[in-house]
């Protein structure tokens, strides 16, 4: 269940960031303001990054820790299933301040069913069953397709066909690195996860 969040946090930094930048500094005197309000406004888009890029370290962190927990049963796998589900409604509530509670909703909501459907995923190839894991496939891509078409309604700067093909490949090196830990083809494994955590 690796996360291919490059595409993800790109997308939905730049439509908080924007929103950032876009806020007015404090009033100050005027011989001062023009500098005040350039520094305010870096500030507040540097802290917004980081934030967001935490959120998304989290998730990264969480889901490669639940796909080692799930594929080898270990007893940890539902409490750490349990942190990155609650790492997606993290990112929704990230946004709320700027797109309001509606928006940050919808984003956990989508987030959240990618996660769940990711699941289905890791247990069907797990258990070796093929419809199930191609039935798991197109609901994960379905499902790719709704968070691009969320985050370019978003940000109309962001296409939503490039969206869908970076959601896609992330989709893709989620399901290599499950497919590289279930053959014990551990340089398969780290290598689609590192593809996947390089651009975040």
């Amino acid at each position: 269940m690796k996360i291919y969040t490059a595409p993800i946090t790109a997308a939905t930094m730049a439509i908080v960031g924007s929103t950032a930048l876009a806020q007015q500094a404090p009033m100050t005197h005027p011989s001062t303001m023009a500098a005040g309000m350039h520094d305010a406004k870096a500030d507040r888009a540097t802290a917004v990054r980081m934030a967001m890029r935490k959120l998304w370290e989290d998730h990264i962190t969480y889901t490669r820790g639940y796909i080692v927990s799930a594929l080898a049963d270990l007893p940890d796998t539902s409490a750490v299933a349990t942190r990155l589900l609650k790492n997606q409604d993290d990112i929704g509530n990230a946004i709320k301040p700027y797109y309001g509670e509606n928006a940050g909703e919808k984003l956990s909501a989508l987030l959240r069913d990618h996660i769940l459907i990711a699941t289905e995923v890791v247990n069907a190839a797990k258990n070796g069953d093929k419809s199930g894991l191609k039935e798991a496939q197109q609901k994960w891509t379905d499902n790719g397709k709704d968070i691009a078409a969320f985050l370019s309604g978003a940000n109309p700067d962001w296409s939503k066909r490039d969206l869908e093909e970076m959601l896609q490949k992330h989709l893709d090196l989620t399901a290599a690195e499950a497919v590289g830990r279930l053959n014990k083809d551990w340089t398969a494994d780290i290598k689609a996860y590192d593809d996947g955590h390089v651009s975040c």
